[in-house]
This record gives C-alpha cells, sequence and structure tokens, in this order.
C-alpha cells in the first residue's frame, strides 16, 4: 500500500513524513488554500522524487513550468471537466507521472491517469481537496487509487473496511492532509506517525491475506 501524506508546506514536516515511512509527499501549490507551499523547491528538496505537485487551475503550461522549477515528475491536477482532456494529454506528453482526482460522483468521463486519487466531491465539501470530510464511496475511480477523504491514524481501519468489494482490487493506498495537522499547513508529528503507521498494519495485513 502506498501512504501518501499531504498539504505539506515545510521541509521539517516533509522529512518527518519520510522518516515515518511515507510513500509519497504532497505539496499544494495554491495561494488560498491554507496549505499553500509558498517555497516549494525548499519544502521537497529532501525527496523531490518522493514529491507530488498538487495544483488547481486550467493551464497545464503552469503546472509544467512550477514542476520543471522544483525537479519534480508527479502532478495532481485539479481541473474542470471541461479541460480535463486537454491537460491530462498535455501532462502525458511532457512524461509525468499524473496522480489523477477523481470525485465521488456520478457521470464522469473516464480518462487514463497512472494513479487516481478517490476523494469527496467539491460539489459536497466546497473545495478541491483538503476539506477533511469523507465520502460514501458508491463511484469509484476507474482504475488504481489512493483512497483519501477525512482519514487519519484512527479511523483509517474503519475507512478501509467500507471500500465497496468490487473497488478494492483497485485499492493503492491512502492519502492524508487535512486531519494529520496541529494547525492549517502545519503537520502534528503524533499524527502523521500514527496515520503512517495504521496504513502499514493494513498493507502488511493484505498481503498475508493475499498469500
Amino acid at each position: 500500500m502506498i501512504v501518501k501524506v499531504c498539504g505539506l508546506t515545510r521541509a521539517a514536516d516533509a522529512a518527518l513524513a519520510l522518516a515515518e515511512g511515507a510513500d509519497l509527499l504532497g505539496f499544494v501549490v495554491h495561494p488560498p488554500s491554507p496549505r499553500h507551499c509558498v517555497d516549494l523547491v525548499s519544502a521537497s528538496a529532501g525527496a523531490p522524487d518522493r514529491a507530488v505537485l498538487v495544483m488547481v487551475g486550467e493551464d497545464a503550461g503552469a503546472m509544467i513550468r512550477m514542476a520543471e522549477s522544483s525537479g519534480i515528475r508527479r502532478i495532481q491536477p485539479h481541473v474542470p471537466a471541461h479541460r480535463r482532456a486537454l491537460v491530462l494529454q498535455q501532462l502525458k506528453s511532457h512524461g509525468y507521472f499524473v496522480l489523477l482526482p477523481w470525485s465521488d460522483e456520478a457521470g464522469q468521463q473516464a480518462f487514463e491517469a497512472d494513479l487516481y486519487l478517490w476523494e469527496p466531491s467539491p460539489l459536497k465539501t466546497g473545495l478541491a481537496g483538503g476539506s477533511g470530510q469523507s465520502h460514501y464511496m458508491v463511484h469509484p475511480p476507474p482504475g488504481p487509487f489512493l483512497l483519501a477523504g477525512g482519514l487519519d491514524g484512527k479511523n483509517l481501519r474503519e475507512c478501509w473496511g467500507r471500500v465497496p468489494d468490487t473497488a478494492r482490487p483497485n485499492l493503492r493506498g491512502f492519502d492524508a492532509a487535512s486531519r494529520l495537522e496541529a494547525s492549517p499547513g502545519f503537520k502534528d508529528p503524533v499524527k502523521v506517525s500514527a496515520f503512517i503507521h495504521a496504513a502499514q498494519s493494513l498493507s502488511s495485513e493484505a498481503s498475508h491475506a493475499r498469500h
């Protein structure tokens, strides 16, 4: 199972997540967000190979320029539906790994991505990610995904248990952000550790079950 800690804004928090065993680190570049990473280069410098650039917008060019300036090769684009096809095409043509947000809502056009992020619908939360809210797990992504939405070390097992049987073969891991904070944009070491260790425990159980 892949463990992603998102909403990182400081190098110290990124280092903590890595030391605890996180596989991916999410850095939000979106000024309206309380998790906006002001100095992306410094915050992600410890592990650019694990970093995911999280951006909201319609312009793939802006995402590519930001990724190039920081050496990040993974992008999580929060893009309006009418721009998704073009943005994905441009990101893929430049060789980026795309972690595509997939809202828990009906009627979405399926786009090919390297990995999906199954999260609550912005229509429900009013936010493009980072709401701390869960979802009903009714409309799964069309391929391998990370589960997101109100996860932390205390509720991860319960949320994992609610993943529908039909979607479970595509579950590749978990993503958490706002519930791991001491305050918006600043991680709580105890919460980060608890989430990562809970995810690793579930991963171990799943591995033993397969064997």
